[in-house]
């Protein structure tokens, strides 16, 4: 091995470890970190893809299918552009409505940026979403039980299901791993995804605020193809390709704003 087959080695064994930990990268941010080009990221990233250690995804790479990072490790991951999504999509949510709020921490930063006196009823499976809204005075509360899948960071087993069953809501805010054309919204986690899917069919309407590195991410297990009973908020430099190809598919798309942030 060359001196120069040893330091990509190294660097693709750094990547994935960054990988394991955080289940996702962005290549801007490893060639900031290695000090390489974005080129350079991106030839690993496809060597690493070529031996099934991840997914190229717009913008960086997702662990390979079937493994989800733990909600506790995703709540603290690019705070600032969860909020701006999370501010954007609580702001369509009007008085009255009956909402469901699905694990996800781009979810967890909607319930944190509710609008102060518009009256909601929130049914939701996570509890760390739960402990975020519990005394507020504008949210009337429901939260749906059973055993915390560890990883998803919510109720998703039978007790769940059934509960769910009896609930119809407005809007299903329902959070996934991927998104694709052909796919739809996705999930990496069976359970999850049956869940999911009973939420959004369950439900008037469903949202998704997604980050970029999702769009075009497939994950094994789907959960809702495209419909015209589906609104996308994505971030304000989302990939102007691939919104068009969502709109096609009669999709209502908003972007949020880059200083609609708390």
């Amino acid at each position: 091995m060359s001196k120069t087959d040893h330091f990509v080695s190294e660097r693709q064994a750094l990547i994935y470890a960054q990988l394991q930990q955080h289940g996702r990268v962005l290549a801007q941010e490893l060639a900031q970190t290695f000090d390489v080009s974005e080129d350079t990221v991106r030839r690993d990233l496809r060597e690493m893809a070529a031996r099934g250690e991840c997914e190229r995804v717009y913008g960086g790479a997702l662990l390979a299918s079937g493994t989800t990072v733990p909600l506790k490790t995703r709540i603290v991951e690019m705070p600032d552009r969860k909020a701006r999504l999370g501010k954007t999509t609580a702001s369509f949510l009007n008085e009255g409505m009956k909402v469901f709020l699905d694990a996800g921490s781009t979810n967890l930063a909607v319930a944190k940026h509710l609008v102060p006196g518009v009256k909601l009823t929130v049914i939701t499976n996570t509890p760390a979403i739960a402990a975020e809204l519990a005394g507020n005075i504008d949210v009337e509360l429901i939260l749906i039980g059973g055993r915390v899948d560890p990883a998803v960071g919510a109720a998703i087993d039978t007790t769940a299901i059934r509960q769910l069953e009896q609930i119809r809501p407005d809007l299903c805010i329902v959070g996934v791993c991927g998104l694709t054309v052909d796919r739809g919204l996705c999930a990496d986690i069976y359970e999850d995804a049956v869940f999911k899917r009973l939420a959004c069919e369950t439900s008037g309407k469903t949202l998704a605020a997604i980050t970029s590195e999702k769009l075009g991410a497939t994950a094994p297990f789907q959960v809702s193809p495209l419909s015209a009973t589906l609104t996308l908020v994505v971030e304000e430099d989302a990939d102007h390709a691939m919104i068009d190809a969502f709109a096609a598919s009669s999709v209502t798309i908003h972007q949020a704003e880059s200083n609609s942030g708390a």
